[in-house]
């Protein structure tokens, strides 16, 4: 009996990691995320007598596997890489808990079935949308991150994909709506991806990540980039209200949330430390979940 225990303890705890290794693959956080973003475009843009619960559910399952899918094929590309970094050197590749071949048939399998979902419960506009963030994150943005800068322009692209999908598997078009909720999202992707480039920025130097702006210092004129950006969101959040697509305590909300993101600029403008983007870090992954969030309460009845 103490046999079949132990061998039962095994056994769960290798379906344990090996759930966890997949999970780590596909970035399960960092998809989580990207869902939720697609999830308040559709609903920002279901407008319809009955919610549209199969475009939804299509939306969120088949877009958190393409987002799993882009995470996946990032990781096998940067493998290498990886193992020289002390942030991704845990990851299943670089550990080998995943073989290689292994990690392209289920990035292949995850990718499709994404496509498949999107294809099936939404409409061909927003599978392409899909389609074309995943080719850009993986082959644009993946590759270009050791070229330089303009990887953090490229990579705000698909970055930014996500409300623009949720609206258009709604509605089925690109309005003004949809491109007013892309930008504020892709504008928030520069102080973002710019304030963790200085957080990590010895660990990038080992793999040769270039993401930095004005030649990649953690100097002033980088820290004045990441203001002039934080400082954007302040008119390009109030357009939702002001274009009536939500009303105006939303508005407010976006403000005060936008006023306190670009606070935290001016910590680093001062001090240049790494202190203060990290402050700026964990600034942006709050500003854009509670604005979204606003946005959806200030829409609903």
């Amino acid at each position: 009996m103490r046999t079949v225990d132990v061998t039962d303890h095994s056994i769960s705890t290798l379906i344990r990691e090996r759930i966890k290794a997949y999970s780590d693959l596909i970035k399960l956080r960092l998809s989580a995320l990207v869902t939720f973003s697609a999830v308040f475009g559709y609903i920002l843009g279901d407008t319809g007598i009955s919610f549209g619960w199969s475009g939804f559910l299509g939306l969120a399952l088949g877009g958190f596997l393409i987002s799993g899918a882009s995470g996946a094929a990032n990781e096998i590309m940067e493998r290498d890489l990886d193992k020289l970094m002390k942030r991704t050197q845990n990851r299943p590749l670089p550990l080998q808990i995943i073989s290689l071949q292994e990690a392209y048939w289920f990035t292949s399998l995850v990718a499709i079935s994404g496509i498949a979902l999107l294809w099936i419960f939404t409409n061909p506009l927003t599978t392409w949308l899909g389609i074309l963030s995943m080719v850009l994150y993986v082959f644009a943005y993946t590759p270009l991150k050791r070229v330089g800068p303009i990887a953090v322009f490229v990579g705000a692209i698909p970055g930014a994909m996500p409300p623009l999908l949720g609206w258009t598997a709604a509605t089925g078009s690109i309005t003004y709506e949809a491109l007013i909720i892309f930008g504020i999202q892709f504008i928030w992707q520069f102080p973002h991806f710019w304030a963790i480039a200085w957080v990590s920025d010895e660990d990038y130097k080992r793999a040769g990540f270039k993401l930095l702006p004005s030649g990649g210092g953690q100097d002033l004129n980088t820290a004045i980039q990441i203001m002039i950006y934080t400082l954007f969101l302040l008119p390009l959040g109030l357009l939702p209200s002001y274009f009536g697509l939500t009303g105006l305590n939303s508005g407010i909300v976006a403000t005060i949330c936008g006023v306190l993101f670009l606070a935290q600029t001016f910590s680093l403008m001062r001090d240049c430390s790494r202190k203060s983007a990290l402050k700026i870090m964990f600034g942006s992954f709050l500003y854009l979940p509670i604005v979204q969030i606003a946005y959806l309460l200030d829409k609903m009845p």
